[in-house]
C-alpha cells in the first residue's frame, strides 16, 4: 500500500514484542540513549545495541507523514475506482500464475486464498515494485519518540533490533513505509518476528526481496489473526428496497438465511452457508453498493483499521477471482471535508465516540450516524448527508 501511503496511516497490528516504556518527547539524543539502555536492559550486548543504533536520526519527514491522512477521505466508489486498475488486475493474474506453487502452499498450510494476497501485494506495494523509501530504523524511532503512539512503536524498535541480530536487518539501508512496515505485504518487525516464513528455503526472512518469503508470512499472518479456511470474506448483493437499515453494518450480524428471508440476494452466483453470519455493508447508504460481510472480513481490520482500505482490498480480492465489477449504483451526496468535521463535532457534543475529528467516515462516525438517522426518522444506512448535518 505504499504507493498511496495507506497502511501505515492505520494498518497497524497490535502484536507486541518486549514491551518498552521510554518517555517520548524531549531532546532525541536524550530519547536515543534511552531506548539504549532499555535495549541492554533486555539482555542484547552492548556492542551488538551501539553497531544497531548507530545510524539512528530523528525524521521530520515521518512526521508530516504521519499527521496526512487525506486519503482516508475518499469515498469507496472513489477509492476502489482509482486502486483498482486494469494494470493491477493484469499483474494480479500474472503474479498469480508465476507463483502459483506459493500460492498452493499458503492456501493448503494457512487456508488463505490466493486473489486475498494478491490483493494486499498490489495495494501494498503494487506486487512489491513500490515498498517506501523511509529508512525503517529511523521512522520507528521517530514515531516511538512522538507522544502520539509510542506505545506502539517503541517496542517495534525491539523487534527490529531482535531482527539484526538474526542478519534479517539492516538498520542503515533498511527502507520501507514511514510507520516502519518491510516488504512486499508491508509488516511490521514484531509481525515478522511473529510470522515470518522462510518461503524460498534460504535460511533467512527477507521480505524485501523474495516473494515466496512475503506471501507465505502474510498468509501465516492472516491465519494467526483468524482467517478461516474455505469460507468466503465479502460478496457483492442486491438488497430490497424496503430492508430495515438500522441492521445494517458490521455491528449487526444475522445468519445468511436470515438476510435472505429479508430478500437480501447474491449479485452474482449465491450466497454462502445459510447458517454462517454475515452483515450487510453499505459503504455509501442505501443508494450504492452492497455488500455481504462474512466473517473473514473482520480479519481485515486486524490488517488494517481503514473502512474504505478493507472493504477495497476485500472487494479487490473477489474481482482478482472473478467477481464482477459493483454495481455503483446511485448514492446520496456525501458531506465534504468540512462539513464531515462540522458533523463529527455536533456528534462528539451530543456524546458519541468518533475519535479525532479529521473528516474521516471512520466505524465510530458511521455507528453514530446510525443511530443519530434512526432517532431523526432517517433512514438509519450510516451514509451522512447534508439533510442529516442540517437536521443536526
Amino acid at each position: 500500500m505504499r504507493h498511496f501511503a495507506l497502511a501505515a496511516l492505520l494498518g497497524l497490528t497490535l502484536i507486541q514484542p518486549a514491551h518498552a516504556n521510554i518517555a517520548c518527547g524531549g531532546d532525541f539524543a536524550s530519547f536515543l540513549q534511552g531506548m539504549k539502555a532499555e535495549a541492554v536492559a533486555q539482555g542484547h550486548d552492548a556492542s551488538t545495541v551501539d553497531a544497531f543504533f548507530a545510524s539512528a536520526q530523528y525524521s521530520p519527514a515521518v512526521i508530516k507523514a504521519d499527521r496526512a491522512q487525506g486519503v482516508f477521505k475518499k469515498s469507496f466508489v472513489d477509492f476502489s475506482r482509482a486502486v483498482i486498475s486494469q494494470n493491477r488486475m493484469d499483474n494480479g493474474r500474472y503474479y498469480g500464475e508465476k507463483y502459483a506453487s506459493v500460492f498452493d502452499r499458503v492456501e493448503r498450510d494457512y487456508g488463505v486464498s490466493r486473489g486475498v494476497l494478491l490483493a494486499f501485494w498490489a495495494l501494498e506495494t503494487d506486487y512489491g515494485q513500490v515498498q517506501g523509501n523511509f529508512n525503517t530504523l529511523n521512522a520507528l524511532m521517530t514515531l516511538s519518540h512522538d507522544c502520539r503512539r509510542p506505545e506502539l512503536f517503541q517496542p517495534q524498535v525491539f523487534a527490529a533490533l531482535e531482527l539484526f541480530t538474526h542478519g534479517d536487518f539492516d538498520p542503515a539501508s533498511t527502507v520501507g513505509a514511514w510507520a516502519g512496515e518491510i516488504g512486499m505485504v508491508q509488516m511490521l518487525p514484531a509481525d515478522i518476528l511473529e510470522n515470518g516464513v522462510d518461503g524460498d528455503g534460504d535460511g533467512h526472512v527477507l521480505l524485501k526481496t523474495s516473494a515466496p518469503d512475503a506471501l507465505m508470512s502474510g498468509g501465516k499472518m492472516l491465519h494467526a489473526l483468524g482467517w478461516r479456511a474455505g469460507e468466503a470474506w465479502l460478496q457483492e448483493i442486491t438488497v430490497p428496497r424496503d430492508l430495515d437499515w438500522s441492521q445494517t453494518g458490521l455491528e449487526t450480524k444475522l445468519t445468511v438465511d436470515q438476510w435472505a428471508d429479508m430478500g437480501v440476494t447474491a449479485r452474482a452466483g449465491s450466497l454462502g452457508a445459510g447458517g454462517l453470519p454475515a452483515s450487510v455493508v453499505l459503504p455509501m447508504g442505501r443508494n450504492g453498493p452492497a455488500f455481504l460481510a462474512y466473517p473473514n472480513f473482520d480479519v481485515y481490520f486486524e490488517w488494517n483499521q481503514s473502512f474504505v482500505y478493507v472493504t477495497t482490498a476485500a472487494y479487490f480480492a473477489t474481482r482478482l477471482e472473478g467477481a464482477p465489477v459493483f454495481d455503483a449504483g446511485n448514492p446520496d451526496q456525501g458531506l465534504n471535508d468540512d462539513q464531515m468535521k462540522q458533523l463529527q463535532t455536533k456528534l462528539q457534543s451530543r456524546g458519541y465516540d468518533v475519535g479525532d475529528i479529521d473528516g474521516i467516515l471512520g466505524a465510530r462516525t458511521r455507528s453514530a450516524v446510525r443511530t443519530e438517522q434512526a432517532r431523526l426518522g432517517l433512514p438509519a444506512d450510516a451514509w451522512p448527508t447534508a439533510a442529516l448535518l442540517s437536521k443536526l
